[in-house]
């Protein structure tokens, strides 16, 4: 076994086989987030909180959604945790459930940001998708998808960009992000930088940061990073009419 995240828990797979599918019973309540989240928090030394407890079907085990993103699964005492994925058996093979869960808690952390915290290309007719795009200024990819705005936008697709500076804070481009939040034509500024062009310097209070953090929380490693309408995360570049289709439109 290799240890999964920052934290050294250990990697391993649960797999539900037809006679164990057990519906739990039990009704999510809050002693059992204060006793999962005592024993979760004092054996992290303070460093995890808890963002979600769900039950699975395996009575007893609960998934368990942390403030890193990263997903476990533990017992009702919270003495005995487990990372990795929950298959089920099925006629067609095998079913991912932490799939769906981390889809969910994707959409549930994208739409909590406020469209104004964003830049937004709004297609002219009717939108038919969102895309909510975590971009940096200097990343070359980054630079060819929005290039390639005018096409999504034809196919109906909105456009929704958060920033993720690769390096935070110590990013070459950080300074270029705040600027271009600053600005009061953040769409002009946008494609100003993503085209290489020098921007005025800027500063005020920006969502960079927040965004920064959010994206390391869905686990994005670079850019751009793509979020799709129910939750899939799609780390690098896709052309146009590959993301049109892989979104169902025509």
């Amino acid at each position: 076994m290799k240890p999964f995240g920052k934290f050294g828990i250990f990697f391993t797979c649960a797999i539900l086989l037809p006679g164990m599918l057990i519906q739990p019973v039990f009704a999510q309540n809050e002693s059992l987030r204060e006793r999962l989240h005592e024993s979760i928090v004092a054996a992290s030394g303070n460093r995890l909180e808890i963002v979600n407890i769900k039950p699975t079907p395996l009575d007893t085990i609960y998934e368990v959604e942390l403030s890193t993103g990263e997903l476990l699964y533990a017992d009702a005492s919270g003495e005995y945790l487990f990372a990795g994925a929950l298959y089920r058996t099925t006629p067609d093979g095998l079913l991912n459930l932490s799939i769906a869960t981390r889809q969910e808690a994707n959409l549930r952390k994208i739409s909590a940001v406020p469209d104004e915290q964003a830049i937004i290309f709004e297609p002219e007719g009717e939108a038919k998708a969102t895309l909510t795009i975590f971009t940096d200024v200097d990343c070359g990819y980054c630079r060819q998808l929005h290039r390639e705005r005018g096409q999504l936008l034809d196919f109906g697709i909105r456009l929704r960009y958060l920033a993720y500076p690769r390096g935070g804070e110590n990013a070459i481009s950080y300074d270029k992000m705040i600027s271009i939040w600053c600005s009061e034509d953040r769409r002009r500024s946008l494609t100003q930088a993503k085209n290489g062009q020098n921007l005025p310097s800027r500063d005020c209070e920006t969502p960079v940061m927040a965004h920064y953090d959010l994206g390391n929380q869905l686990g994005i490693q670079g850019t751009p990073a793509l979020v799709l309408p129910d939750g899939r995360l799609i780390p690098g570049y896709m052309d146009a009419p590959s993301l049109a289709a892989m979104l169902g439109i025509e």
